[in-house]
């Protein structure tokens, strides 16, 4: 995201910080942050650059771009590495829950409530709901596509990678598409704008970064091999939910063909329910990635419920903290190579190709059946990006305009 044009302030003398006032502070952002990861990287910048001065403009545009080139919920992986520097681990996993469970609490009692209460809802919000997963998907595939394809051989990737993705549905299909992207974009792209600048002030903590990356790794590898030896529904939702996590580059809404892939296909999830808790995220502050809390709880497979929130919520966002947490000694070293920038270019490509197979199948299909909800998709669509309404209020929008549409007919 762009940073605001400030001079660097000197950050504040580092200190051993306390993990109960860091996760203070993220629970506060985690009730108050609307509006998706962009919207979030700029109210951690105004917290922890502007207003506490936990570090310098320079030291967080550089956090920023490694959390926005790995894989993983990129504004919870800068709370991540905030509370580390802070706090060490314990500040780590205090930024985190205190920036996840608002929103995770609240889309777990909303899962269990239309789990056990749904028949009571006014006909149409449902339909509402989805409408807004529509929009909202549609203005996540045209900002992403204008920063991250720019140009002619971008888009003509991204095109493939989607066309690909839809022939060949499934979270490998997935993470094939988004390796032979790779391949091209370290073949064929380049960076956009030359090499990134170096941060000499960057945080950079050290010690043992291959054993987190290694146990990111094994995770990714074993939890397959597990579930396929010992078939327990708990342990096959945490590697379904593990290995979306892991792969999901760009974050936010990129979560969810990965999540489809893995819960719908798989019969463990209806499209409409699943469609609707999507909905219902853009309500919520807090990141995109809790909306595997709503998720859990309303799974016909293994645990549901708290238990099945808890643990779908901890499987997701685990492979983003351990990757986060082995790459911050390494970044300064790997980012300035360009055969690895052009392959974050083909990956970012196949990001968006991954949304855009999504936006049309099942976003669209599952949701657009007359003239009336393509024209509903229009309206909340043109509130998000022309009169720029915050998606809480388009959510409560579609839901009053599909409830006045069924009330109607």
């Amino acid at each position: 995201m762009p940073l605001p044009d400030t001079p660097d302030a000197p950050p504040s003398p580092r200190s051993s910080g306390s993990a109960w006032a860091v996760f203070w502070i993220f629970l506060r952002l985690g009730l108050t942050s609307f509006g998706g990861p962009t919207a979030h990287l700029g109210y951690f910048h105004h917290e922890f650059v502007l207003r506490r001065r936990w570090l310098s403009d320079t030291a967080y545009a550089d956090l920023v771009a490694l959390c926005q080139v790995l894989p993983g919920p990129a504004s919870s992986q800068v709370g991540m590495a905030l509370g580390l520097q802070r706090a060490g681990h314990a500040g780590l996993l205090a930024a985190w829950a205190g920036f996840t469970l608002p929103s995770a609490l609240a889309l777990a009692a909303f899962a269990l409530g239309l789990q056990r209460h749904g028949a009571a809802l006014p006909p149409g919000v449902l339909q509402g709901l989805k409408v807004v997963a529509v929009a909202v998907v549609a203005q996540a595939v045209w900002q992403l596509a204008r920063r991250l394809c720019p140009d002619a051989p971008r888009r003509l990737l991204m095109a493939a990678c989607a066309a690909l993705v839809l022939l060949v549905p499934g979270p490998w299909g997935q993470a094939g598409v988004l390796l032979l992207a790779a391949a091209v974009g370290r073949a064929l792209l380049r960076p956009l704008g030359g090499p990134l600048p170096m941060a000499p002030d960057a945080p950079m903590p050290g010690g043992a970064a291959w054993f987190w990356l290694g146990s990111f790794v094994a995770l990714l590898l074993g939890l397959p091999a597990l579930a396929a030896l010992w078939p327990a529904p708990a342990l096959q939702v945490a590697d379904a939910f593990y290995r979306a996590g892991a792969l999901v580059f760009g974050g936010g809404h990129v979560v969810l063909p990965l999540l489809q892939a893995e819960v719908v296909a798989s019969g463990w999830i209806d499209r409409d329910t699943f469609l609707a808790g999507y909905g219902a995220a853009q309500a919520v502050p807090g990141p995109l990635f809790t909306f595997a809390a709503f998720l859990g709880a309303v799974m016909r497979h293994g645990p549901s419920g708290w238990a099945g929130a808890a643990l779908a919520l901890l499987a997701v966002f685990l492979p983003g903290a351990l990757l986060l947490r082995g790459a911050l000694p390494l970044w300064q070293r790997l980012r300035t190579r360009a055969g690895w920038q052009g392959v974050l270019a083909g990956v970012n490509a196949g990001v968006v190709g991954l949304l855009l197979a999504a936006l049309c199948h099942p976003v669209w299909t599952g949701t657009v059946h007359s003239p009336a909800d393509a024209l509903l998709v229009l309206l909340a669509l043109a509130a998000l990006m022309l009169g720029r309404w915050p998606p809480w209020l388009v959510v409560l929008a579609s839901g009053a305009g599909c409830w006045l549409l069924a009330a109607l007919a």
